[in-house]
């Protein structure tokens, strides 16, 4: 009797714990963007910039720790109070190289402006482009400049300077980004070949197509033989033929 109902318990397959982890953080990742894009803007754009710059802060206390002996170990110039430029030399390299705090706040000022700008451009202007992106970096690269100290003694110039510098990078890897994100010109040619082959599940034969130039323009004159010519085995020919015989706008084009 007991061995009866054993068998006939059901046993549920557990789950994976991090799979688990991943879909609440996800969820709750969803449930927080649903709340703040119904949020007025300056709610928005502030609580962007903190979390953006929180994170910036956590990523730059670690990268300083990698550098704080390179920091640590940087000489001061004699006379550097006397000397601007060799002060000026002195904030540069300490700016890049310095420790956890120092790594943290720049970072954060990066990060934070950036993300700030960002926001409330898309809300302005109703999308992300490249001018958005590159207005936020400018503003970025010219906080961190004033910042970290890297102006030197004019400070006013060095962070124009390194805002359009920000800003042309960023515009360049936004570009290249936008580039190799979009589709190949060629695959809106076989947008309807595409459709055919997922439904019948053969989509792994769309390569296929693709090398014998088998468009869909060139589905209502598909033969047997042409499928044979680019690979294609027996069994998903027919049923490659057999949909296109049943499509009706298909059919209609090979009348």
């Amino acid at each position: 009797m007991e061995r009866g109902k054993e068998q006939g318990m059901v046993v549920m397959p557990q789950q994976n714990p991090l799979e688990q982890l991943q879909a609440k953080f996800k969820e709750v990742e969803t449930s927080f963007r649903g709340w703040l894009a119904k949020q007025s803007l300056p709610i928005e754009a502030a609580v962007v910039t903190t979390t953006s710059a929180a994170q910036g802060a956590a990523i730059g206390a670690f990268m300083g720790t990698l550098t704080n002996d390179v920091s640590s170990s940087l000489p001061t110039p004699p006379q550097a109070s006397l000397d601007p430029q060799a002060m000026a030399s002195l904030k540069q390299a300490q700016a890049l190289s310095g420790g956890p705090l120092i790594q943290a706040r720049n970072f954060a000022v990066m990060t934070g402006v950036n993300a700030g700008i960002s926001c409330v451009m898309k809300r302005l202007r109703g999308k992300e482009d490249v001018q958005s992106s590159m207005v936020a970096a400018f503003g970025s690269g010219a906080m961190f400049s004033l910042v970290s100290g890297m102006g030197g003694p004019n400070q006013i110039a060095n962070a124009a300077t390194s805002g359009l510098f920000f800003a042309l990078v960023q515009g360049g890897l936004f570009q290249l980004g936008q580039k190799f994100s979009q589709p190949p010109a060629e695959d809106i040619y076989y947008s309807r070949t595409r459709s055919m082959l997922s439904s019948l599940g053969l989509q792994n034969y769309e390569k296929n197509f693709k090398k014998g130039l088998l468009t869909d323009n060139t589905l209502p004159l598909l033969t047997d033989s042409a499928l044979r010519d680019v690979k294609i085995p027996p069994g998903p020919r027919l049923l490659i033929l057999d949909h296109i015989q049943r499509d009706a706008e298909l059919k209609e084009k090979q009348g």
